[in-house]
């Protein structure tokens, strides 16, 4: 019996050791980025694994399920896909940073290698802070909120891989998140800020302490500007910001729509300004042409803009002298929400208050129980249960007797 001809795909080759080899070469379309044809070539020892490669690779591409080899790197796929976003430099340092971890351990490898396997063994060196950075520094124990994250981004960087056709399916989806509860922020009582407004008042930048527990973001007090104040009006408008990205300090609009808003000044507030713009302005009378710009609301004794990095370190410095708890810069923002919240301000308000682009955001993420007003809702709960009888006309449940049974 003779044997089947090869199929034109199938090529006999014998090696110079006299060895047989059967070489396959396939037809797997055309590269989606940059549209040239593409052939694969592989070779087996014999013709059944030959015959047997050819039918799963022409099955495969049929179904549009067919990826060809590429070299393409963990390094070189996260780059691409960061080089690609057209996003804020702040949320693309965020992005940067979450990647990091991947990036140092498994960047030289080919991003068709990257098993489940890699991914798990990374989540449990950094949820057990054994993780080291390729420059040497040991990394912080990461924890739920930072682990979920990180696979979430590096789901998004192998879906982009699957788009171009070099990946075949997406690890990330495999690997489990880290469970976690969402951490309750804490706030500030309504006695801690009037301790820590007292302290503002005699602080050089205590218009910044003001600013911030009026729910003002870090970024956006920094980047306030006089020509943003209207003392006549009684308002203060907000436009930009100036954040810390990659250690240099960027200035820019606010994030949304809803954060550029124009809010009205409280006394306390147009007080602390004005006692600002008067310390301001004596200290460029000393020193004449050295001082700076002075257009930003909270600046140095020479009239630069306030450093973001460095307001977190004051604000603690201020906590420390009014003598409340340590709370962060950004929780004076979470205080403002919740105290407006438990004054009765409709949730639709705070949120435009915040800037929030929807009051489901705010209510969810910005608005916090505090233990006094717990306190006066378990009161109002025992006045309703202790006098249910003068508020309900409740009557006391009588049982029929028992009726003995006939002897």
């Amino acid at each position: 019996m003779s044997r089947r001809q090869l199929p034109p795909q199938i090529e006999k080759i014998t090696l110079k050791s006299g060895a047989i080899r059967y070489q396959v070469t396939t037809e797997a379309g055309t590269d989606p980025v940059t549209g040239k044809r593409r052939q694969t070539r592989k070779r087996y020892r014999t013709e059944k694994e030959a015959r047997d490669a050819l039918g799963s690779v022409a099955s495969a591409v049929s179904q549009g399920a067919y990826v060809a080899r590429s070299t393409v790197t963990v390094e070189q796929a996260c780059r691409e896909w960061l080089d690609g976003k057209r996003i804020a430099k702040s949320t693309k340092a965020a992005y940067r940073h979450a990647l990091q971890p991947l990036r140092d351990r498994h960047g030289s490898l080919p991003i068709q290698q990257l098993a489940k396997a890699h991914l798990d063994d990374l989540v449990s060196d950094l949820q057990d802070g054994e993780f080291v950075y390729a420059h040497g520094r040991p990394c912080k124990t990461w924890n739920a909120q930072s682990i979920n994250p990180m696979l979430r981004i590096t789901g998004k960087v192998l879906a982009s891989q699957m788009g171009q056709g070099r990946l075949a399916r997406n690890v990330a989806d495999l690997v489990d998140r880290v469970p976690g509860s969402r951490k309750e922020m804490e706030t500030y009582t309504a006695a801690e800020v009037r301790k820590v407004l007292a302290v503002a008042d005699r602080d050089r930048i205590g218009q910044a302490w003001h600013l911030a527990l009026t729910g003002l973001r870090r970024g956006e007090i920094c980047g306030l500007r006089w020509a943003d104040i209207d003392f006549v009006a009684g308002t203060v408008k907000i436009e930009n910001t100036r954040i810390q990205v990659d250690g240099k300090v960027v200035e820019k609009t606010t994030k949304t729509e809803k954060s550029r808003r124009t809010l009205p000044l409280t006394p306390a507030i147009t007080e602390a300004l004005k006692r600002a713009r008067a310390i301001q302005a004596a200290e460029k009378l000393e020193l004449g042409a050295a001082y700076g710009s002075g257009e930003y609301v909270v600046c140095d004794e020479a009239g630069n803009p306030a450093d973001p990095s460095k307001m977190s370190r004051e604000w603690h410095r201020v906590c420390e002298a009014a003598g409340v708890r340590h709370l962060r810069l950004h929780d004076a923002r979470h205080t403002c929400g919740t105290l407006l919240h438990l004054q009765n301000v409709p949730i639709a308000v705070v949120s435009a208050w915040l800037g929030h682009c929807d009051a489901a955001f705010t209510m969810r993420t910005y608005v916090h129980s505090q233990p006094d007003a717990l306190a006066d809702a378990a009161r109002s709960l025992n006045a309703v249960v202790t006098n249910r009888d003068k508020i309900g006309g409740a009557r006391p449940i009588r049982t029929r007797p028992r009726r003995k049974s006939a002897s």
